[in-house]
C-alpha cells in the first residue's frame, strides 16, 4: 500500500476516522507522517484528522497572510491545533477558506438546525395552510371565486379552518 500524500513510498502509518456510517482512511509513509505532526502529538492538527491531511491548509492559502478573528484574536494556526474556531465572528474572518471545508464535512455551509420529524411536519403544515389561506383571500379580494373554491376545497382537505370573507 502507497502513502496517499506522496505516492512514492510504502505507508506505514494508517488512520482511520468513522463518521456515522462512512469510514475514510489515510494511509502515509513515515516521512509523511512526520511532515504533519502524526508522530508527535502536540503538533499534529485536529482539523488535518477531521478535514483529510492538508485540508486546513486550504483557509491559510486562501488569504496569503496570517488572518486573526478582529472580536476573539482566533488565528488559523489556532484553528489548525484545534480543529475549531473561536467565535461566530470567525465564520466571517475565515469564509472564504471555510466554504470549501465546511462543504465536505456537512450537506452545506448554513446551519439550519435539527428537528424531530413530527415537528417539521407539522410546521410544514402550518406553512402550507397559512400560504392556502393567504392565496384564499387574495381571491376572495379579486372576486376571482373559482380560484377561491377550489383553495377553499384543498384548505378542507387538509383539515384546516377556511379564511371568512368580508
Amino acid at each position: 500500500m502507497q502513502c496517499c500524500v506522496c505516492k512514492e513510498k510504502p505507508a506505514t502509518v494508517h488512520l482511520t476516522q468513522i463518521v456515522g456510517e462512512k469510514m475514510q482512511k489515510l494511509d502515509l509513509c513515515e516521512e509523511c507522517a512526520k511532515a504533519k505532526g502524526v508522530n508527535d502529538p502536540t503538533s499534529f492538527a485536529m482539523a488535518d484528522l477531521m478535514l483529510g491531511l492538508g485540508a486546513s491548509q486550504e483557509i491559510a492559502e486562501t488569504a496569503g497572510v496570517e488572518l486573526k478573528c478582529p472580536r476573539c484574536g482566533f488565528s488559523q494556526a489556532d484553528f489548525k491545533k484545534s480543529g475549531r474556531l473561536g467565535c461566530p465572528d470567525c465564520y466571517k474572518t475565515f469564509a472564504e477558506g471555510l466554504s470549501s471545508l465546511l462543504k465536505t464535512m456537512h450537506k452545506g455551509t448554513r446551519h439550519v438546525g435539527k428537528a424531530p420529524e413530527a415537528l417539521r411536519q407539522s410546521r410544514d403544515y402550518a406553512d402550507r395552510l397559512k400560504l392556502l389561506q393567504k392565496k384564499l383571500a387574495k381571491a376572495i379580494d379579486e372576486e376571482n371565486y373559482e380560484a377561491a373554491a377550489a383553495l377553499r376545497d384543498e384548505i378542507k382537505s387538509l383539515g384546516g379552518i377556511a379564511v371568512k370573507s368580508r
